[in-house]
């Protein structure tokens, strides 16, 4: 088992990895839209989802995996009628690959987010 960090997404806010490989499979912490800086990337959906998606894929290729070698997503949506405009955003970072996933809703997310992201990936 390793432990996976890159300073290319923001650090673990408690006590936790961004992303733990083991036998080949990448499991990532559930990112929110924290640039690498701490800061929310803004205070929309649209920011913080690329942001969300911009540190999955740092993380995921820190772990020398990638986007397209993502197994299954778990999407944490504060407002579900932000489920439209966070499933176009997904869907332009993953392009034509479509891993399988689950939506749920949520009363709230760490620093009062809009959005979280976590995956499951093969290296």
């Amino acid at each position: 088992m390793n432990i996976i960090s890159t300073p290319n997404a923001p650090q673990a806010i408690g006590p936790y990895s961004q992303a733990i490989e083991n036998n080949g499979i990448i499991y990532t912490s559930g990112q929110i839209g924290l640039m690498s800086n701490g800061e929310m990337a803004g205070n929309g959906i649209i920011s913080q989802t690329n942001q969300v998606l911009k540190n999955l894929k740092a993380v995921l290729e820190a772990g020398g995996s990638s986007m397209n070698n993502v197994i299954k997503t778990t999407i944490f949506l504060a407002d579900m009628d932000d489920f439209v405009t966070v499933n176009e955003i997904y869907a332009e970072h993953f392009g034509s690959h479509k891993p399988a996933r689950s939506t749920v809703a949520v009363k709230s997310l760490p620093k009062n987010a809009l959005v979280e992201i976590e995956c499951i990936a093969f290296i």
